[in-house]
């Protein structure tokens, strides 16, 4: 049988996507990528939206065969509306893996994971033998933290703790992120909290420094990672 429901298939991109056509331009060298039997690690953000776009246009057109592992709830269900059958890491490995950024530094470090899923984004990406990052221009830097915060998960119970043990780090401000159509604060798809974390400088090691404290679930560094980097 066949969902009469509508609610699903009118699920559109919440917010207005920034430079959406140097974003389209990239979403489109992904795109070219794809072969049949391709099993594709999705990463979250409107990079990754407009890719899948771009991915589900070419499936369609040539009739190809390839199965989506998303890194969150609402890349698990574009793929739904978009035709795209989804599996999990339980059932398959992806062959590659695509996703956007927030910043690119010159080693190809990057903070990601705004839309709070760069825990599954990182296992995703761990387990893809290849990876790539898809940026427009405004997301180089020179240093990490230039133009956003690092996110950082948290259990709700060691808020306090983790906050006392990042200033030991150096920062500039901790904020916990609000939610914006719920009262209170972003809950993530696992039950926890957004830390929002603007440090003095991100050296190198900072990404294992942070995960080393008890209750942080993951952050939004992602430091060393093998990577090429697609930008128009």
């Amino acid at each position: 049988m066949i969902w009469e429901n509508k609610i699903a298939t009118t699920l559109q991109w919440t917010k207005e996507i920034s430079n959406r056509e140097q974003k389209e331009a990239v979403a489109a060298k992904i795109a070219e990528r794809v072969r049949d039997g391709d099993v594709i690690g999705v990463g979250s953000g409107s990079t990754s939206y407009l890719a899948l776009l771009a991915i589900s246009k070419k499936v369609k057109e040539q009739k190809l065969s390839v199965l989506a592992i998303p890194t969150s709830h609402e890349v698990s269900l574009t793929c739904s509306i978009m035709g795209l059958p989804t599996s999990t890491l339980l059932n398959a490995r992806p062959d590659w893996y695509f996703d956007g950024a927030d910043e690119v530094d010159p080693k190809k470090n990057l903070i990601k994971g705004r839309g709070g899923a760069m825990f599954a984004e990182k296992l995703v990406m761990k387990s893809a033998p290849e990876n790539y990052i898809l940026v427009d221009s405004s997301k180089f830097v020179s240093q990490l933290g230039e133009k956003f915060a690092a996110p950082i998960e948290v259990d709700p119970r060691a808020v306090n703790l983790v906050e006392t043990e990042l200033s030991k780090l150096g920062v500039k401000e901790v904020q916990m992120r609000m939610a914006l159509a719920k009262d209170g604060p972003v809950i993530t798809e696992a039950g926890n909290l957004i830390l929002d974390v603007r440090f003095n400088k991100i050296e190198d090691g900072y990404e294992k420094e942070v995960k080393s404290i008890p209750g942080v679930i993951e952050s939004g560094l992602f430091m060393g990672f093998n990577l090429e980097i697609l930008t128009t």
